[in-house]
């Protein structure tokens, strides 16, 4: 068996995972990532001593822990070199953790552990070439090649956020302009609704939050939209635009089996991966078949534990 663990950036989230990719038992507990990686991984360790100790295991019935974490990894010397949403430069995980628990630790990013749980338990369960994103803060990109994470030469390949859709256009995190990041992340959904709101205050968006645009959500103009909202409806057609283009390159890139989605957005169904698919098939370069089949990603918070988890049989394989 394996341990499988999701370091996020508000929560920490573990899980004991059999090699069939099912999850046994999980448990979570807040990251409070200020404190810095030493802390953090402290109570990491904990969270998985004790899930050991509550579901009556024992640390030698393991192989090995994988852990998944925001950022470019250092696969080999288990070190997360840099995560924008971590101060934890060159920060050595993999044996920070092991201070605490004798076992094998194997670092991953956290949108490819993503990618590999929807590949062995998900939407891409029997494919061989898959890329799950997901669509929250920013847009996190998992790329499944011939049955194994791509990575590239030096571990940073797959930000498909930060693959620019307009240049010249939005300022992104990352420094460069135009990114897909600002344009189809659920951060960037929530600033769009907040603009198209402010340009047109007898919105229905407006009665839906009690006129606090700070309760605006990424759900919010997809709730004003099926009301009959104009504005609503405007933000979604323009930000279903704005997927398309990012999701056409990816299948132009690599012509996946299955392209999943996942994330809070896409909890929308097909209300919007219909319109997606349509966009999406007028524009994709190969017009024959068969097509990459764009779907819902089906594991939701899981993936990133059962991906976790499977790190270690990548490493072996």
């Amino acid at each position: 068996m394996y341990i499988g663990v999701d370091m996020g950036g508000t929560k920490i989230a573990a899980g004991i995972v059999d090699p069939q990719g099912n999850i046994l038992a999980k448990d979570s507990i807040p990251t409070l990532r200020e404190r810095g990686y030493k802390e953090v991984i402290k109570d990491m360790a904990e969270l998985i001593l004790r899930l050991i100790k509550t579901y009556n295991f024992d640390v030698k019935d393991f192989e090995y822990i994988g852990v998944g974490i925001p950022g470019s990894i250092n696969k080999k010397e288990g070190i997360l070199i840099y995560a924008n949403n971590f101060d934890y430069n060159n920060a050595p995980i993999a044996a920070e953790l092991q201070k605490y628990i004798n076992l094998p630790v194997y670092l991953e990013n956290d949108a490819n552990c993503a990618a590999l749980g929807e590949y062995v338990a998900g939407a891409a369960i029997g494919t061989k070439n898959s890329v799950t994103i997901t669509l929250g803060t920013g847009i996190g990109g998992g790329i499944v090649l011939g049955g194994k994470i791509y990575s590239g030469f030096n571990d940073a390949a797959g930000e498909l956020g930060h693959t620019v859709i307009a240049s010249g256009g939005e300022k992104c995190t990352c420094g460069r302009e135009g990114c897909w990041e600002a344009y189809a992340s659920a951060t960037a959904l929530i600033a769009q609704t907040k603009k198209a709101v402010l340009e047109n205050p007898d919105s229905i968006i407006n009665r839906l939050v009690d006129k606090d645009l700070e309760k605006i959500d990424a759900k919010t103009a997809f709730d004003a939209e099926r009301l009959g909202d104009r504005t609503g409806a405007q933000v979604v057609e323009q930000y279903i635009k704005y997927l398309a283009e990012g999701l056409t390159n990816i299948i132009n890139i690599f012509t996946p089996e299955i392209l999943a989605i996942g994330g809070g957005v896409s909890k929308e169904g097909e209300n919007l991966l219909g319109r997606v698919r349509e966009m999406v098939e007028k524009n994709i370069y190969f017009k024959g078949e068969p097509k990459t089949r764009i779907v819902q990603a089906k594991m939701g918070n899981d993936a990133g534990i059962v991906g976790a988890a499977m790190i270690g049989r990548e490493v072996a394989s």
